[in-house]
């Protein structure tokens, strides 16, 4: 599967709750999640639990860009990631604990992310599909991000566990 993806800080969690109203983005649900992160030789590999939700495997490929980017994923159940990583071989890294709004106006995903030790942040995830090709998905982006504007920080191009992992390391020096 393919989405565009761009993430920034976020000033103002309820400007921008009530500019997804305005919108009209449907609330799909406020989100406690836990996600573990393992070192793999290539992509990045996360195992997601939240209360109540079946545990995922996300499997993904994307460039650290401050601008919107395209990511491959795929997303696996616990069986999945065990046929194909097995159970020993994968290496624990971090953790990142985040409680996130979960918002949906028409393709895209809208988080209002609150990321334990990182702050507040945005993502907008628009999924590529037959229907909705690279180019929409990128001009549905930078129409959001001009609506969102004030609401916004800078732009973020690491993963949270980049980020989790640059705190970790300034605390261990």
């Amino acid at each position: 599967m393919h989405n565009i993806e761009f993430k920034a800080e976020l000033r103002d969690p309820i400007a921008a709750r009530y500019q997804c109203k305005v919108l009209g983005a449907q609330l799909i649900g406020k989100l406690h999640q836990t996600d573990s992160y393992f070192r793999l030789a290539d992509g990045r590999l996360k195992r997601r639990e939240a209360p109540g939700e079946p545990i995922e495997w996300i499997y993904y490929h994307r460039k650290d860009d401050v601008r919107p980017r395209l990511c491959n994923f795929s997303i696996l159940t616990d069986e999945q990631a065990t046929r194909r990583w097995g159970t020993q071989s994968l290496r624990h890294w971090l953790n990142v604990v985040k409680t996130r709004e979960l918002w949906m106006l028409e393709n895209v995903r809208i988080h209002l992310d609150d990321v334990d030790q990182l702050g507040n942040f945005l993502e907008f995830e628009a999924i590529v599909s037959k229907e909705r090709d690279v180019k929409e998905c990128h001009m549905a982006l930078q129409h959001l991000r001009q609506v969102f504007g004030p609401t916004l920080g800078e732009p973020v191009a690491p993963s949270y566990s980049d980020l989790m992992a640059q705190i970790v390391s300034t605390a261990s020096d």
